[in-house]
């Protein structure tokens, strides 16, 4: 063996020595992890967060995955003959509208999740928020929103807010040795489906799990706090701070329900938030089991 070999396998060494005081604080702790981005595009991000996820589970943590699926159900709401509409960032679903919304993200994108992870040796199950009454959710009202200087109210139809979380069917998977993949489909007490935010649903469930860590997959590096300055990356927030940036409009549009999210986690016991870049392979691993971490922490 050459000296560079050497080296290069006692680098390794020196990367799972890094890793250990982390698996070791870690190991037995819930993390709830958003999937969602160029994460679920590129093939190869793709294939890098099912081995990150199957990873945590065989190192003692129990990983739990909540995804949605916007540009499938584009895709297949085009492909019908039926136009995306929006009001205020949010879709407007009407029955049509969440027959598909149930059938891209239940039947495709969740089945083809756990499949993955089946396929790369670990063992998933996929639910959705009618699983168990999973998520429970009430129809959100009428929305004020703002268009052209104007402002109009817009029936969002079947979209849902999370009115609570039954998380035992999530503890009983991931005692088993499961790693559960939740689609953001919630019922109502009436019996409807809901159509549900996906960040929104991943804080939801972390604080009902009180998860040790909440993990936001993005498109960018983190938050900024100049928008227009890469070198303004904020590593670590607090939950006030990032009420400010907010109000403030320094986050906005499909940032805000992530950082609400991680607020809303974090104020419910969640210990730390995280909001990383899914466009860096390996991300995962990277912010839990390194020295520096990446990306935006939310703290209380």
């Amino acid at each position: 063996m050459s000296e560079a070999q050497v080296n290069g396998l006692i680098e390794k060494a020196h990367t799972l020595i890094e890793a250990l005081p982390y698996i070791r604080t870690f190991f037995g702790k819930t993390f709830v992890i958003k999937y969602g981005g160029n994460a679920m595009i590129s093939p190869e991000l793709k294939k890098a967060v099912m081995l990150d996820v199957i990873l945590l589970k065989y190192v003692g943590l129990n990983p739990v995955l909540v995804h949605g699926g916007g540009p499938e159900i584009n895709e297949m709401m085009r492909r019908v003959g039926k136009e995306p509409e929006f009001a205020g960032g949010l879709r407007v679903t009407d029955a049509e509208t969440m027959e598909i919304v149930q059938m891209v993200l239940v039947g495709k994108v969740n089945q083809e999740i756990v499949s993955l992870i089946n396929q790369y040796g670990g063992k998933a199950v996929g639910l959705s928020g009618k699983d168990g009454n999973l998520i429970v959710a009430r129809r959100r009202p009428p929305q004020k929103v703002q268009a052209d200087g104007e402002t109009s109210v817009v029936d969002l139809g079947y979209v849902g807010d999370v009115e609570s979380v039954n998380p035992e069917i999530i503890q009983i998977l991931s005692q088993e040795g499961y790693i559960p993949v939740i689609s953001s489909i919630g019922v109502g007490l009436d019996g409807e489906s809901y159509n549900i935010n996906a960040d929104v649903v991943a804080g939801e469930i972390a604080a009902a799990l009180k998860a040790d860590k909440l993990i936001m997959l993005t498109d960018v590096e983190g938050i900024f706090a100049d928008p227009s300055d890469p070198g303004s990356l904020i590593s670590t927030l607090e939950t006030e701070a990032a009420r400010s940036l907010i109000a403030q409009g320094v986050i906005s549009r499909g940032m805000i329900p992530k950082v609400e999210a991680c607020i809303k986690a974090v104020e419910s016991g969640v210990t730390r938030t995280h909001i990383i870049d899914g466009r860096r392979i390996h991300s995962i691993l990277l912010e839990i089991f390194t020295d520096k971490g990446i990306g935006t922490m939310v703290v209380a």
